[in-house]
């Protein structure tokens, strides 16, 4: 009996072979010479290796402080008679701030000096008497006591005499004292007394106003124990600048000049005080506020430079992929000396002017061909101060 199998099997047991067929076709025309289809390209962003001077740079948050501050009070008690300043007014060392009443004062010295002019007196007579009875004693003409007695009360007016010139200078260093003045070159704060107001004399519980430097200021801030020796070493070799910008301005000041460096390192924090000193002739930086600061210690000079994106990590170290003329990649071992921002700073690997991959690396194999798509921006610029 002769069996009839439907066309529909028939195709599908005919495809298997179809698909061999092509094979063998395919095989026949390579062996004949006919080239593969070479795989596509790899897009990838890359960067141009560059070679440029990159200075040492350790960023730090810090605070404007006033290098001298003073509290200014009064030295006695007395009513105010006059306030010569204005808040926030710029004032110099010894110009009046405020002055007391001197009546009370000058009371106080006319009185004193009457009783330097009694004792004075006295003591010129007591001197009288004894130089006419040492006369009288060097001819046995009184007794060793009565000589004694005119002696003592010479002495003893001469001292007295020398206590009232005391009292007179002390009376004139008070009525000095009515007179309050600028102890320092600074800017004045808020004024906290008013004219009439009673004073007293050191109160800790009032100030008359606060005059704070402004010009130079300080900025203190703290940088990481590691970054130490570093610095030590470039103070001594005249080497540091310090610079600090404002935060809300963008102003910046490089002027600094590093002043202090604490004794201690912070056990809690691993960081250690530092404090620079600016001119500050424009009064820019204000105590209390807070500022980026910079501490350069150095240049490298001629460094090659990366992004940062361009440097991987594996088993071997840091590795680059760079492009070739030809456009296939090459998976090379360098040495990375350190980070700066977004760049890397290389020691050995790459050649000035090289093109390495910076985005795109998960899908490169070495030799593998790649579409380069250069960065908006290449490596970036690292500022360089040209007085370093």
């Amino acid at each position: 009996m002769k069996t009839e199998y439907p066309r529909t099997h028939l195709k599908r047991a005919l495809s298997p072979l179809a698909g061999l067929a092509l094979l063998a076709l395919a095989g026949c025309d390579r062996s004949s010479g006919g080239a593969a289809l070479a795989p596509p390209a790899v897009p990838v962003q890359v960067a141009v290796a560059v070679q440029r001077d990159v200075p040492r740079r350790i960023e730090s948050i810090g605070t404007v402080q006033a290098v001298r501050t003073v509290a200014v009070k009064s030295q006695v008690d007395g009513i105010i008679a006059e306030i010569r300043f204005k808040e926030g007014d710029d004032v110099k060392s010894g110009d009046l701030l405020v002055a007391l009443d001197r009546r009370p004062f000058a009371n106080t010295l006319l009185s004193a000096r009457a009783d330097l002019a009694n004792a004075r007196a006295l003591a010129t007579q007591a001197q009288a008497d004894l130089d006419r009875y040492q006369r009288l004693d060097r001819q046995a003409a009184i007794s060793k006591e009565e000589y004694v007695q005119y002696f003592t009360k010479a002495e003893t007016a001469k001292a007295q005499m020398q206590a009232k010139e005391a009292a007179v200078a002390n009376a004139e260093l008070q009525l000095g004292y009515t007179e309050i003045r600028a102890p320092i070159a600074g800017r004045t704060g808020q004024r906290m007394l008013h004219e009439g107001a009673l004073v007293k004399a050191n109160d800790n519980g009032f100030t008359l106003v606060t005059v704070n430097q402004l010009a130079p200021v300080a900025v203190t801030y703290a940088v990481p124990e590691g970054a130490l020796e570093e610095i030590r070493t470039a103070l001594a070799a005249g080497r540091v600048r310090v610079t600090a910008t404002d935060r809300s301005t963008g102003n910046t000041r490089d002027q600094g000049r590093l002043e202090f460096i604490d004794n201690t390192v912070d056990p809690t924090t691993g960081m250690i005080t530092l404090k620079a000193i600016f001119p500050n002739a424009d009064q820019a930086l204000w105590p209390g506020r807070f500022v980026y600061v910079v501490t350069q210690t150095g240049v490298d000079a001629g460094a090659l430079v990366v992004p940062s994106t361009a440097v991987q990590t594996s088993q071997n170290g840091s590795t680059v992929y760079v492009v070739l003329p030809d456009r296939t990649v090459e998976l090379r071992t360098v040495k990375v000396v350190r980070t700066v921002g977004d760049n890397t700073l290389l020691a050995a690997g790459i050649r000035p002017g090289e093109t390495v991959v910076t985005d795109g690396q998960l899908r490169l194999l070495p030799g593998m061909k790649a579409e380069p798509r250069p960065l908006a921006s290449e490596a970036s610029p690292v500022s360089v101060d040209k007085k370093s």
